[in-house]
């Protein structure tokens, strides 16, 4: 098992595979690297170095009570690039993973950085306040909260089909992408899982957008019911300079059937152009 270990010791799994320019993969919560298994492959198999990390807290990684926050999940993954010597890297996150690539281009630049993708990402706030009306009032997060502490393998379970759009009349329900959801799920700490609400829902991010310089594309599908496009992958578009928009008709949260075929096609391209 391939791990680094950070300046506050805390213990970071990740994957690495193939060889080629490296398309570093940064997961959704409360997931962990193997969310990007399907992308990773894909990609690898087309002459790119795949990687991806549990961030700390989830999966495989350590538990450490503190540093459960975005700007040390963007200081871990600055470390984990510096750890490979990454260079000339795309950056994919997806959701959480998403504000964790956007903090760490904020806080750390685009020196190794040549290309970025969010996906269903939390950029730039999806907490409502005064001046981000289009965001998600705090009793939503605080739901998500008490679900987690109250009883989490169900709350897992039940979220895994808003997430992949499942509750839609007519959608095509795969009992096996829900049980690989609720099996990442508890694999997550019960401290890092509840300090990732805050940090994926209270984070601004808004300045770390105005300082992307790379190309970008952004992707979100119209239909995410976890972080709705109009409070996100919409203006975040907006923030960064250049960036290209895809919107997915009708499509959820999570990666799957036909949505997923789509982004791959299209992650394809952004890499290879």
């Amino acid at each position: 098992m391939s791990t680094f270990t950070t300046t506050d010791g805390t213990d970071i799994f990740y994957k690495d595979w193939g060889t080629g320019r490296p398309v570093v993969f940064s997961h959704g919560w409360p997931l962990n690297a193997d969310a990007w298994d399907d992308q990773m492959h894909l990609v690898a198999s087309h002459g790119y170095r795949a990687v991806a990390h549990d961030r700390r807290g989830h999966g495989r990684s350590g538990q450490p009570w503190h540093g459960n926050d975005m700007d040390t999940y963007a200081d871990d993954l600055a470390q984990l690039i510096e750890h490979l010597d990454l260079r000339d890297a795309v950056l994919v996150g997806h959701s959480t993973g998403g504000g964790e690539v956007t903090r760490y281009i904020g806080r750390h630049g685009t020196a190794r950085v040549g290309k970025a993708v969010l996906l269903g990402a939390v950029p730039p706030l999806m907490l409502r306040t005064d001046a981000n009306p289009e965001g998600l009032p705090i009793e939503a997060f605080d739901t998500i909260r008490a679900g987690v502490s109250t009883d989490r393998s169900q709350f897992y379970a039940d979220l895994s089909l808003p997430f992949y759009g499942f509750n839609r009349p007519g959608a095509t329900v795969s009992q096996g992408v829900s049980d690989a959801f609720w099996l990442q799920s508890m694999q997550v700490g019960l401290k890092g899982a509840l300090d990732c609400i805050r940090a994926f829902s209270e984070t601004d991010f808004t300045d770390d957008l105005a300082r992307f310089d790379v190309p970008t594309l952004i992707a979100h599908g119209d239909d995410d019911q976890i972080v709705p496009v109009v409070a996100a992958g919409l203006k975040s578009a907006d923030l960064v300079k250049d960036a290209t928009l895809k919107v997915y008709e009708g499509a959820p949260h999570g990666l799957v059937g036909s949505f997923r075929e789509q982004f791959e096609a299209d992650l394809l391209a952004f890499l290879a152009d």
